[in-house]
């Protein structure tokens, strides 16, 4: 296989260029990656980032905003200190307090199951109630589940949706009643 046209040449390396220039001048221009919509908002390019996070009421650096006394000393006096330390003039106060709203807004729950499972207890339940054994040898398991398998599937359903199976075993036993 012939060699790319390319490559036979020799690289000569350019003496007279400055890497070290080139480098530090691409990394002055990028600008801090910023998450947080409400920090992007706030955010003052012309400043440093400690500067910013300082207006905000944040902290860079975590180890330095609450430190872990290596001694006690003398008690109070040492937290009296490291409380004056601290202060600092928060002129960005809406940030912080836009970021708690957010975080203590609930999760949603976005889990799923999928449907071919679903259907797959379903099946297993309806034709076989809570016999785990004979779902095991049923035609329908596929997958050669065992009867624990089975099992933790079924309390998956149960734990996804509650009141979906609480309503399917309800029509089952109405569906037995009517049967006799």
């Amino acid at each position: 296989m012939p060699k790319a046209k390319g490559k036979s040449r020799r690289h000569k390396y350019s003496y007279n260029l400055n890497r070290k220039r080139l480098y530090r001048s691409a990394r002055r221009r990028a600008a801090p990656r910023i998450a947080c919509s409400h920090i992007r908002q706030a955010w003052d390019p012309t400043k440093s980032v400690a500067q910013n996070l300082a207006e905000m009421g944040l902290a860079g650096d975590p180890n330095k905003a609450v430190p872990i006394p290596k001694k006690k000393l003398l008690g109070m006096e040492a937290e009296s200190n490291g409380q004056e330390q601290g202060k600092q003039l928060v002129r960005k106060p809406y940030v912080l307090n836009e970021m708690e709203y957010e975080a203590s807004l609930p999760e949603k729950k976005s889990n799923t199951l999928s449907r071919d499972l679903i259907d797959y207890v379903r099946y297993m339940i309806q034709n076989h109630g809570e016999n785990y054994k004979e779902m095991a040898r049923d035609e329908k398991n596929y997958y050669q589940d065992t009867p624990k398998q089975i099992k933790r599937k079924i309390n998956v359903y149960k734990n996804f949706y509650p009141e979906e199976y609480k309503d399917f075993v309800a029509s089952l036993k109405q569906e037995k009643m009517e049967v006799q």
